[in-house]
């Protein structure tokens, strides 16, 4: 049965990477396979639990791809350059799985697993487990987004010259668009791009990891006891922006 399910799912893929998402139906999937729409419900469910797994069969491909190392003491970084890497490849090999991963969360377990590697991940780069799933999304959106951006042809050989024609709208006020001409012209280099890009977000979760490494009793007593009044009553007597309060007049 279990066979015959991945069997199912893998045709699936097949009709999604061939004619795109919106191809996949039950009745499409039954002549790609050979049967009668009703002899693929006891596999896969709904149309609805179809794209679930779909979806996770996609995971399960990132996390086949990554192999052992994933798994081992590998350093953080490391392993969130291979993961990045990986999702990126996964929106190459399935430009229509970016759409999917957007649209609609799955729970399924190989979905899940491929998430809980980028949880692991980031708590082993000492995240703080509050600001772990925030990051999550924002590298994952990253790197799927990237690579949905180049199959679908935004990061496309001729954007470059696109970005320079904006610049040159006439009167239109695009200034800095003007003041970027130069390099809006430049051809970008989207492997070079994504590295960098990687490199940035390495940094942010270094910093990340970093804020939250700071002991609560290395906070400034005034910090622990400040209550919700005035917000002048802050060291100095100053306000949020800034901006002294006036003092009472010295004693004599």
């Amino acid at each position: 049965m279990a066979d015959r399910r991945q069997e199912i799912l893998d045709a699936a893929l097949a009709l999604a990477d061939d004619k795109g998402l919106e191809a996949v139906s039950m009745r499409a999937l039954a002549e790609r396979t050979g049967v009668t729409p009703m002899a693929l419900y006891p596999h896969v469910g709904s149309k609805a639990a179809l794209l679930d797994g779909m979806l996770g069969r996609v995971v399960s491909q990132l996390v086949a791809d990554g192999g052992p190392a994933l798994f081992s003491g590998l350093d953080w970084r490391k392993r969130l350059r291979m993961l990045l890497h990986g999702a990126r490849q996964l929106a190459h090999r399935h430009p229509w799985a970016s759409a999917l991963v957007f649209s609609r969360p799955s729970a399924t377990l190989e979905s899940a697993s491929g998430v809980d590697l980028f949880y692991t991940t980031l708590l082993d780069a000492g995240v703080p487990p509050a600001a772990v799933p925030r990051m999550e999304r924002l590298v994952t959106t990253f790197a799927l987004g990237y690579g949905a951006s180049e199959m679908g042809g935004r990061f496309a050989r001729e954007e470059s010259y696109v970005r320079a024609l904006r610049g040159r709208l006439g009167d239109a006020p695009l200034p800095g668009h003007k003041a970027l001409i130069r390099w809006l012209g430049s051809p970008a280099d989207w492997d070079a791009e994504f590295e960098a890009d990687v490199d940035d977000l390495v940094r942010l979760v270094e910093a990340t990891a970093a804020r939250g490494s700071v002991p609560d009793e290395q906070q400034r007593p005034d910090d622990e006891h400040r209550g919700a009044g005035d917000p002048g009553d802050r060291p100095g007597g100053s306000r949020p922006g800034g901006q002294d309060l006036p003092r009472g007049r010295p004693e004599t």
